[in-house]
């Protein structure tokens, strides 16, 4: 019985030693893939199934750009489960709530004056990213507090939510008002995955608007394999006249060959590459760890 503990210690002795070395491989050579965004780049993942984790400046604050319209999601659909709102409510569009911004909405709707239910602006906003939903959801929500206090309430300390899309438009410096850690947005993307987390159908229909994002398809989704399933939210800014990108953002969960699931955060800040570099970065870097995780199976 002795020899059979010793050998079993030294096994995984042997695999622990294995799987460290393994992940300094693999956070290194994301370390070199970081050089080619010429700013700052945070990177977390975690394994939902094995609790396998990585990250490499995980602990920085990032600004998230439209990544924060994954949480406001959340937060809406908490409200839509404890009654305060209805999927199918209509919410009244005017011109006014339609700002001269990215907005899918206001190109469908330029003079407003048209009700739209929660359940599309959801998808507005999630799916296409589009600003003027996220916007008219946080007025509905009673304002970005809420969410900034809804997010801090279960324990998600490490993100702050302060200004609207329309706020972060007036002033380049608001946009990092709002900033999340990768190692705290991959949490939130690891307990969003909880089927008790919402209700049933708030929980599949936000996973449903995660996995009809249209936007960053040269992002995550950029080198992996056409059958494998992404569901993601992105985030980026406009490049100021000092060549400067605030951010290039991508988080959300893969689906492995194996049925299990990676959540992914890749945050590029202060970059003065260009915008097909920032999205290959992006790209490389969540194919090198799909490819790591394959490995393991």
């Amino acid at each position: 019985m002795g020899k059979f503990k010793l050998r079993l210690t030294s096994l995984l002795f042997i695999y622990s030693i294995t799987t460290s070395a393994q992940s300094d491989s693999l956070r290194y050579k994301i370390k070199q893939i970081a050089l080619n965004a010429k700013g700052v780049v945070g990177f977390a993942m975690l394994n939902i199934e094995s609790r396998d984790t990585l990250s490499y400046n995980g602990r920085l604050h990032l600004p998230m750009q439209s990544v924060m319209k994954f949480p406001i999601a959340i937060t809406v659909l908490n409200e839509v489960d404890k009654g305060n709102l209805r999927l199918d409510q209509l919410i009244p569009i005017t011109k006014n709530d339609l700002q001269k911004t990215y907005s899918p909405l206001r190109d469908k709707f330029p003079e407003g004056n048209v009700g739209i239910s929660i359940k599309d602006l959801l998808s507005y906003m999630v799916s296409l990213s589009d600003n003027n939903a996220c916007d008219i959801l946080l007025k509905l929500l009673g304002g970005i507090a809420v969410v900034d206090d809804y997010m801090h309430s279960f324990g998600i300390q490490q993100i702050a939510i302060k200004a609207t899309e329309f706020e972060m438009a007036q002033n380049w410096d608001i946009q990092f008002t709002n900033w999340v850690e990768p190692k705290e947005m991959v949490r939130l993307l690891d307990i969003a995955t909880k089927p008790a987390f919402l209700s049933k159908s708030s929980h599949d229909y936000l996973w449903q608007l995660m996995d009809a994002t249209s936007t960053g398809v040269k992002q995550i989704k950029g080198l992996l394999p056409n059958d494998i399933k992404v569901a993601h939210k992105t985030g980026r800014s406009s490049t100021n006249e000092k060549g400067i990108s605030a951010a290039t953002n991508d988080v959300g969960i893969i689906t492995l060959p194996n049925g299990k699931h990676l959540a992914i955060a890749v945050f590029i800040t202060n970059s003065t590459a260009d915008l097909d570099t920032r999205e290959s970065v992006i790209a490389q870097i969540a194919k090198s760890v799909y490819d790591a995780e394959v490995i393991k199976q």
